[in-house]
């Protein structure tokens, strides 16, 4: 396995930057820097949301927008393409793009080619390693781009990027990165049966992304007691993540929809997505709309500010139609680590933080009576909710703590190890990994 040389930066390829949803990238972003790797992030796409995190505020790396398509910037491209189609690589880059594109017949394809023949010609003779975040649409400018250029490159790879990516593809990747990092079990072991035989266990890391602690302090403990049976006190209930298919809200909604009319209860939905209008339309004609409120994207702030507010963290997680599925949703382990008690479901790593009935409440995927069932149970019972939640709790602090995972990460860009960051050995548990 070979890593870059710290005295270098690094370029760090992004899909789109900065981004509300993606806090575990800047998170990561972060502590590299702090370690002293020099970053440089070169981003595809324009950020979009209205805001940022505290976490933006404090990287330092400068950003570079690469031509989101091509038809916007054509004369940056076609200079780009005068630049480098006399460098050495040039041939063996295009023979490979031609053939992805031969499989993949997508204008997505050729904007990556394009938007590697800018990076390549603009990209400082300083930066000798390049490191993809997302093994789907950023690998394959980070790959290209070192066919063109020489350089080396490494990927993160984390959910959608994994299980949407054709198989022909994953392996192909596998077999040219310097390394690849990913952050749960399960995708650990399913890249790792696609990487090379001869270097399986060297190519692919897992590296659980981790919590920041300091971010996300303990906070003063409030006794449990709304139990659902006072109007005046509704139990709050608090979901945040993308309205995307593979988050199941629908599923969540109609789970909702069949609580006994009985129960007081209030649900707060945070995250912007596709979806939303079609949610927000499902909730009426549930008749549960006065019930929830949809606040859209938000920053950390105001997530923290809602967790501690809340009752009960929910999501209900499934693997949509196009095979997109979550890894291991950070928003869990932030609610967790605030002592809120997690129904989650059964869905890809979730199970490798969450065990049911000791540290949360899981349910089979798109079981919309069993998670009503959950949610009834936690609504009614502010005992089993305080256990729960102080269980998840320890569970986060002693075994996900990000200070430990990043040494890790900081590892394998050939940072020296920093004893003075490093959090205690998680427990047996997250040593499985």
């Amino acid at each position: 396995m070979t890593s870059n040389s710290t005295s270098n930066p690094v370029a760090f390829i992004l899909k789109g930057y900065p981004r509300l949803s993606e806090t575990f990238i800047a998170q990561e972003i972060e502590a590299l820097e702090r370690r002293g790797l020099d970053i440089r992030i070169i981003s595809l796409r324009h950020p979009t949301d209205r805001t940022v995190h505290p976490v933006h505020r404090r990287i330092k790396a400068p950003v570079n927008y690469l031509p989101e398509y091509l038809y916007q910037e054509p004369l940056r491209v076609w200079r780009a393409w005068r630049t480098v189609r006399r460098r050495p690589g040039y041939r063996d880059a295009r023979r490979l793009w031609l053939a992805d594109l031969w499989r993949d017949r997508s204008p997505n394809r050729i904007r990556r080619f394009g938007q590697a023949l800018v990076l390549a010609a603009e990209l400082g003779r300083e930066i000798e390693h390049l490191h993809a975040h997302f093994l789907h649409t950023p690998a394959s400018v980070a790959r290209y781009t070192a066919h063109l250029t020489g350089r080396s490159w490494s990927c993160s790879a984390h959910a959608k990027d994994i299980w949407t990516t054709p198989e022909w593809e994953k392996r192909e990747k596998l077999a040219e990165t310097s390394w690849l990092s990913t952050c749960s079990r399960a995708a650990h072991d399913h890249l790792a049966a696609l990487a090379p035989e001869d270097n399986a266990k060297g190519t692919v890391t897992l590296v659980y992304h981790g919590i920041d602690l300091n971010q996300f302090p303990v906070p003063n403990f409030t006794e449990p007691h709304r139990d659902g049976s006072d109007e005046t006190e509704p139990v709050r209930i608090i979901s945040v993540g993308r309205a995307v298919a593979k988050k199941g809200y629908d599923d969540l909604i109609a789970a909702l929809a069949t609580l006994p009319a009985t129960l007081h209860w209030r649900m707060d939905h945070i995250g912007g997505g596709t979806l939303s209008a079609a949610l927000q339309q499902q909730a009426r004609q549930a008749g549960i709309d006065d019930r929830v409120t949809w606040h859209g994207a938000q920053p950390q702030e105001m997530v923290l500010e809602a967790c501690r507010a809340s009752d009960i963290f929910v999501l209900a997680s499934r693997i949509a139609k196009d095979g997109d599925r979550d890894g291991l949703p950070n928003v869990l382990m932030e609610a967790q680590s605030q002592g809120l008690p997690c129904i989650a479901t059964k869905v890809s790593a979730i199970p490798e933080l969450i065990t049911d009935g000791e540290t949360g409440v899981l349910v089979e995927a798109e079981d919309r009576p069993a998670l009503s069932r959950a949610l009834e149970g936690l609504i009614t019972d502010p005992a089993r909710r305080k256990t729960l939640g102080q269980a998840g709790q320890a569970r986060v602090r002693g075994e996900f703590s990000h200070e430990f995972w990043i040494e890790r990460l900081a590892g394998m860009f050939g940072l020296p190890y920093s004893a003075g960051e490093a959090a205690a050995e998680p427990g047996a548990h997250a040593r499985k990994a």
